[in-house]
């Protein structure tokens, strides 16, 4: 039946009335063609479905008909628009399925499948009793209700319940250790240590780790299997470590979480299905695994201040993200390759990268991801205004960059996010210099002295830098000294090398400014080595006008005239670079600060540009 042409559809569907006394022929003759239908390249669905809804011109019997509603549903659901057709196959799928013993599998695929529907439609309120009924009677069917409890944690974290969440993943915990599967134990502990994290509820995540840890280690079973929960293990670590802005201390684990991707890139998948049922779950494709470790690594290197290094990884996981696209679009499998640059950008955002390693044109393929995902905007668009502020600084746009960072506090209750643009914001206002009442109305708000809102070490120390800035510029030159040195002791202590660079140049030019020539060059000089190193051409436009200052004043007309040129090389560089950002249509995103993110982009000098072409 596999085989048979399209145009004798009607004649083969004719031949299996003669099958009325052998049901199981005829409904695996209908089923044969509707598969055929399906599978084919392009897919015939309107065919595949006028198979399996010839199925129900025989009468079949319970068993049957339940299973070809949820077929129905299935295919209407994942490959046409009409939800309402396909959610009507589903709930008579549940409902008939309910009535027939032993027929698990029909029973909860339908319920797990109609909650997705019903998400779609946005009627959470309709999923969740469902979910709730079939966790319920599941009870019996390890693998049925371990899924469909992750899949109602799912639900709630994606409303933002996250105390529910957390609440259904230790139950799952749980049942899975009464069922001895503990390695479906360390997912569930794994996945509510991820929702910790994200609530921020460090004090529990700590002892959380240490039992995964004790667990992962000592399972043993699949290497694939183990390997992943590693990888799904070390992300965590190395995310809390930086989380607390421990970028030194965090080393070890983002070395071993390098090493476990590149094992479990050697070995092959075991296709041999784990004895326990509980045990038939896996946390991310291999591909998938490697993509997560290099934006760890970004992550990484971002709060280090090794942007170069940064780019690169962000350049390889956007190749491997582009290769798994492409591998989707030829019918390899996975999931669409959209949903995966999502999940980059939404990483790329949450990270608060540079601008010097996301441009305008990056950020605008953001905001028409965030067009195609409303959910995307919503969860995450005092990140983009954030981001666009980030890139306005870069480019010198001070009053762009403030209403950015207006806008990004006015749309986050995240209280890492929020210090973290406030600190930005501070600087703006500095460089503004007119802002003195709203500057300090900030700064008392993060205060690194006493009552600092969040534990990050390195945003701690960004806050003694903004002071030290201040001062600076207010003239009062030890304090100015006192607030400096304390951002060097905590950025030396992280290895914060960008923050550590401008505190020794800002440093270099109070020593400069007091007459202490000596003093200056001991700061200065060790700037510019690391600036070169990062490396960061703006820390280095900066130390070598100082150098050039500093040489004139000390006699040393050579070394005067060679820190003349460098600044002079690095001037053009960022003119040349900076000239070219705003020549760009997206640079008028910059403009951009309520609803929705802009449809389409008017270029500077040039008719209006679609979004869609810039991809």
């Amino acid at each position: 039946p596999l085989l048979i042409p399209e145009g004798e559809f009607t004649l083969a569907a004719t031949q299996c009335i003669q099958y009325k006394k052998a049901p199981e022929r005829w409904y695996l003759a209908l089923l044969g063609f509707a598969e055929h239908f399906r599978t084919s390249s392009p897919p015939k669905i309107r065919l595949c479905v006028h198979c399996l809804q010839a199925v129900f011109q025989f009468k079949p019997p319970q068993r049957i008909e339940a299973r070809t509603h949820l077929q129905l549903g299935s295919v209407l659901y994942h490959h046409t628009k009409n939800s309402d057709l396909a959610r009507s196959h589903l709930e008579k799928a549940w409902y008939i399925s309910q009535q027939v013993p032993q027929f698990e599998d029909v029973k909860f695929e339908a319920a797990s499948i109609l909650s997705e529907l019903f998400c779609q439609q946005n009627l959470v309120d309709s999923a969740k009793p469902l979910l709730r009924k079939a966790i319920q009677i599941s009870q019996q069917t390890p693998y049925w209700h371990c899924r469909l409890l992750f899949q109602l944690a799912q639900l709630h974290t994606l409303e933002k319940d996250l105390v529910s969440a957390c609440d259904l993943l230790g139950v799952g915990a749980e049942y899975a250790r009464v069922v001895g599967s503990e390695y479906t134990r360390a997912l569930f502990l794994l996945s509510k240590g991820m929702l910790l994290l994200m609530e921020r509820k460090l004090g529990e995540v700590h002892p959380l780790l240490t039992l995964c840890g004790t667990i992962v280690e000592n399972w043993q079973g699949n290497p694939i299997q183990k390997e992943s929960l590693r990888v799904f293990f070390l992300v965590l670590q190395v995310t809390h470590y930086l989380d607390a802005g421990q970028v030194k201390s965090v080393k070890p684990c983002l070395k071993q979480l390098q090493q476990c991707i590149q094992t479990i890139s050697t070995l092959h998948d075991d296709e041999i299905l784990p004895s326990n049922p509980a045990d038939l779950f896996h946390w991310l494709p291999k591909e998938h695994m490697c993509v997560l470790v290099y934006l760890v690594t970004v992550m990484h290197s971002m709060q280090a201040g090794y942007l170069e290094k940064a780019q690169k990884y962000t350049d390889k996981a956007l190749m491997q993200l582009e290769k798994l696209k492409s591998e989707f679009e030829l019918g390899l499998g996975g999931i669409p390759g959209s949903y995966r640059i999502f999940v980059l950008y939404e990483f790329l955002i949450y990270l608060k990268v540079s601008p010097l390693c996301f441009s305008s044109d990056q950020i605008s393929q953001v905001c028409q991801l965030c067009q195609q995902s409303p959910r995307l905007f919503t969860n995450h668009a005092a990140q983009l205004h954030t981001l666009l502020g980030l890139y306005c600084i870069s480019v010198n746009c001070m009053d762009n960059a403030e209403a950015q960072f207006s806008a990004a506090l006015r749309l986050t209750s995240h209280q890492e996010l929020w210090t973290y643009i406030v600190t930005n914001l501070a600087s703006v206002y500095i460089r503004e210099g007119n802002r003195q009442q709203d500057l300090y109305s900030l700064l008392e708000r993060i205060n690194p002295d006493h009552n600092f809102p969040v534990s990050s070490h390195c945003l701690r120390a960004a806050a003694f830098y903004i002071r030290g800035l201040l001062s600076f510029f207010q003239g009062r030159y030890n304090e100015a000294k006192r607030f400096l040195r304390e951002t060097l002791k905590m950025s030396n202590a992280e290895d914060l090398n960008r923050l550590t660079a401008c505190s020794l140049v800002l440093l270099g030019h109070i020593f400069y400014v007091l007459g202490n020539h000596r003093e200056s060059n001991n700061m200065v000089v060790p700037a510019m080595q690391l600036a070169s190193k990062i490396p960061d051409m703006s820390v280095q436009l900066w130390s070598s006008a100082l150098l050039k200052d500093l040489n004139k004043a000390l006699g040393n007309t050579m070394d005067a005239h060679e820190a003349a040129q460098m600044h002079q090389n690095f001037s053009q560089q960022l003119l040349q670079d900076h000239i070219a950002a705003c020549s760009l249509p997206e640079h008028n995103l910059i403009s951009w600060t309520e609803g929705p993110p802009p449809v389409q982009i008017q270029a500077q000098n040039g008719p209006t540009t679609s979004l869609a072409s810039l991809l």
